[in-house]
């Protein structure tokens, strides 16, 4: 039960480190990310993608779709950092024990459960995008892609080790 609790704990501090760290006024956050700002990240990743496949005439009438994909993804990653940072508030200044014998643990599954549901909904949407236009990548573009993954994923280590920038999510691809 001990380790649930921690490891609870953990997941908790983790998820709501981004949340968090999206607070506060510009003089106390110093280059993290303002409200406004996610829009222009997910711009930022679309346009990174995009360049660096270097599509085709033929290949670019699939993108539409897969910057759908992205777009909504993020979207709905936004809504839902926004919703535990509104959710983490109410819970400062209390006590832990407290909250924890006041909170049923049943609604939290089910609330995580919906979260889960929601991000598997919207990677397989962004799969299905993918799929058509990676077909028809050349071996030139698939390796472009394999290089950008690979960036994602270096990107999302450090966010773990709790170095370098917060700019992609390990799976926003």
């Amino acid at each position: 039960m001990l380790k649930v609790a921690a490891g609870a704990a953990a997941a908790l501090f983790v998820l709501t480190s981004p949340a968090a760290y999206a607070q506060g006024s510009s003089a106390e956050r110093q280059g993290r990310l303002s409200v406004t700002e996610p829009g222009s990240i997910t711009d930022l990743r679309v346009e990174i993608v995009k360049a660096a496949l270097q599509l085709t005439p033929d290949q670019d009438k699939y993108w539409p779709a897969i910057e759908n994909a992205i777009r909504t993804r993020a979207k709905h990653r936004t809504a839902r950092l926004e919703n535990l940072v509104d959710r983490a508030s109410d819970l400062r200044g209390s006590d832990p024990l407290e909250l924890a014998l006041k909170r049923n643990p049943v609604d939290f599954m089910r609330r995580r459960s919906d979260a889960l549901a929601q991000r598997s909904e919207d990677l397989k949407k962004l799969a299905d995008a993918w799929q058509p236009l990676y077909q028809v990548l050349s071996p030139d573009q698939k390796r472009r892609m394999a290089l950008l993954r690979l960036s994602v994923l270096r990107e999302a280590m450090n966010r773990i080790r709790g170095s370098g920038p917060d700019l992609f999510d390990e799976d926003e691809r």
